[in-house]
């Protein structure tokens, strides 16, 4: 099916052009007009704003653009695509919304927690778009190619690097702030990406694996997996439950699992996304 004619390519449009709306309404009323900074390529656009009064429109697709032009093999193509979009319709909204609404509270605590939750809203619904915003994200895949550096130490430097000259300009206070704001962010960004109730991973290990499997099922209504596995030292044969489970099922089949087994190797993780029967679909017991 062309791309063009997808459902799905129109439903990751209309979350790309409103999570890029939401992000440059963030930055125009809530972040601008308190003074605050930001990170990455948008925290270089208020930079120079703050400096010399260039437009964060003209800058952002300016730094943005040439950031694409390096290092476009970097994304998926469908990524790339709607990252384009992105970076070119948060140019226009910087333009548009430009005075639309001025956020200044008595306390700037509450206008970064403000910024922090529109930003990070708008830039979730980006990604469940399938897109980004580039800059930063850019660099640091560029960065992970070339130096093998994580994405997070990435990303991280170049906020700090960004952010060491605009507590110069903007002030230490409303330095600080900001790396509260950018915190709230992205903690808000991984809620819209991972909803109210995030997934764990359980990795069981006991003898009385059957038992566990049975219980989990009839508890939380979650199937399990079994993996075949040998001891290192022991060289015996062990047999390994994998399950995932939401935050609120997660205590229940830990209790479970201590009264079957106290000596179980239990291990538990964070998911970012769990796609699949059970968690972003529902098997028809009918058919």
């Amino acid at each position: 099916m062309n791309i063009l004619k997808s459902k799905d390519f129109y439903m990751s449009l209309a979350l790309v052009l409103l999570g890029s709306f939401l992000y440059a309404f963030g930055v125009n009323s809530f972040v601008i007009p308190n003074s605050f900074g930001e990170g990455g390529v948008t925290g270089i656009s208020l930079l120079l704003f703050y400096t010399i009064g260039v437009a964060p429109a003209v800058t952002n697709i300016i730094i943005n653009g040439l950031l694409m032009i390096v290092g476009y093999r970097y994304l998926e193509k469908k990524t790339m695509g709607f990252t384009i979009i992105a970076v070119i319709f948060v140019s226009i909204f910087l333009n548009l919304t430009q005075g639309w609404y001025q956020f200044t509270p008595d306390s700037p605590v509450v206008a970064a927690v403000t910024a922090g939750v529109t930003s990070g809203i708008g830039l979730g619904i980006v990604m469940l778009g399938n897109g980004t915003t580039a800059g930063a994200d850019i660099i640091a895949m560029v960065a992970k190619h070339y130096f093998g550096w994580k994405v997070s130490f990435s990303m991280l430097l170049m906020n700090i690097i960004v952010l060491t000259p605009l507590s110069y300009i903007i002030g230490f206070e409303k330095g600080v702030i900001t790396l509260m704001m950018l915190f709230i962010s992205s903690q808000t960004l991984n809620f819209v990406l991972e909803g109210f109730n995030p997934k764990k991973a359980m990795i069981i290990i006991s003898q009385e694996y059957e038992g566990i499997g049975n219980e989990i099922h009839r508890l939380v209504g979650r199937g399990t997996t079994i993996i075949h596995g040998t001891g290192f030292y022991s060289k015996a044969d062990k047999h390994l439950l994998y399950v995932v489970v939401n935050r609120a099922q997660l205590m229940p089949v830990q209790r479970a699992i201590h009264e079957l087994d106290p000596n179980a190797f239990v291990t538990i993780m964070d998911v970012n996304q769990v796609i699949g029967e059970g968690f972003t679909f529902y098997l028809d017991d009918n058919k």
